[in-house]
């Protein structure tokens, strides 16, 4: 509730400036303002503020462009297709389609801190997300009656609540808390185009090296400090979890071990996706749940 109530204030002082087509004649970055600039980065691209700029200066003349994306409307399904260029993007596209909007090219627009709640907040309304914690909450208390949830509906019950704290926590510390403070960008950026041996040591690598808002590399904080956090914060609630030290530290190794395969699924699904329509979010859901016993932290 607390970060909801922050974006819905945050969203009101600083609404996201829409995205149209740009205009044939370019702005200079002079022209932009502060308002949808990433929080506090170091030395942006002159490109990225151009871009801004011209979506800015568009949208000022014509009115047209992409509605503002704000927690409401993070929280519904996104629908994308960036082959499709020449329609306007719908609201929060940005979210799971990071190469922005504009001319088709991989300018990326960084993230405000609203955004990245945001984010957070698409992550955790997504219906495949609650059906996949339901479903495994279902099969895990079926499987063990005697755990430490109890048998039956309670029990059922029990499970889907600790999971979806989880997914909260996770989600509030990996998509949001730690990107904000960090100027990190929590979205995950595909090579598609790479040689698959270089797309695979990619994604492996995406584990502990990360994007910083104004483009550079940096360590992934979200994912060194995510696992760390929800292992310490499970100790006092999860039922029968072991809350030594050695235990902690053995969840939170395993947490760092697991990770690069939810960045190969983010890297190659689209590619089977494409052609099986397989819905990435689901998969991913998933396998976080039967790896980890809780749902991932992050986009990436």
């Amino acid at each position: 509730m607390l970060m909801i109530t922050l974006l819905l204030v945050g969203a009101k002082a600083h609404p996201q400036t829409p995205a149209p087509t740009p205009p044939k004649t370019l702005a200079t970055p002079s022209e932009s303002t502060s308002n949808d600039l990433p929080d506090a980065p170091g030395a942006v691209d002159p490109a990225q503020s151009n871009v801004v700029a011209i979506a800015q200066t568009s949208f000022q003349q014509t009115g047209d462009g992409v509605k503002p994306c704000n927690a409401f409307r993070a929280m519904k399904i996104i629908h994308y297709n960036p082959n499709r260029l020449g329609e306007i993007p719908s609201p929060c596209s940005s979210l799971v389609y990071p190469y922005q909007k504009f001319l088709g090219t991989d300018i990326i627009i960084p993230m405000t801190w609203q955004e990245k709640g945001y984010l957070a907040l698409h992550e955790l309304a997504d219906p495949a997300n609650f059906v996949t914690i339901v479903g495994t909450s279902a099969i895990s208390v079926a499987a063990d009656p005697d755990s430490a949830y109890g048998p039956g509906l309670k029990g059922f019950g029990k499970s889907v609540g600790v999971s979806y704290l989880q997914d909260v926590t996770g989600q509030f510390f990996g998509a949001f808390a730690i990107p904000v403070l960090f100027h990190q960008d929590p979205r995950y950026f595909r090579m598609p185009k790479a040689p698959l041996s270089k797309r695979i040591l990619y994604s492996v690598s995406r584990t502990v090296i990360s994007r910083h808002d104004d483009g550079r590399s940096m360590p992934n904080y979200s994912v060194l400090f995510s696992y760390p956090i929800e292992a310490v914060l499970a100790n006092q609630y999860v039922p029968g979890v072991h809350n030594d030290a050695s235990s902690t530290v053995t969840r939170i190794l395993t947490g760092y071990a697991l990770d690069p395969a939810n960045n190969l699924l983010n890297e190659f699904l689209p590619d089977v996706a494409s052609r099986v329509h397989v819905r990435i979010i689901f998969v991913q859901r998933i396998l976080n749940n039967v790896a980890n016993g809780s749902s991932g932290v992050n986009l990436q």
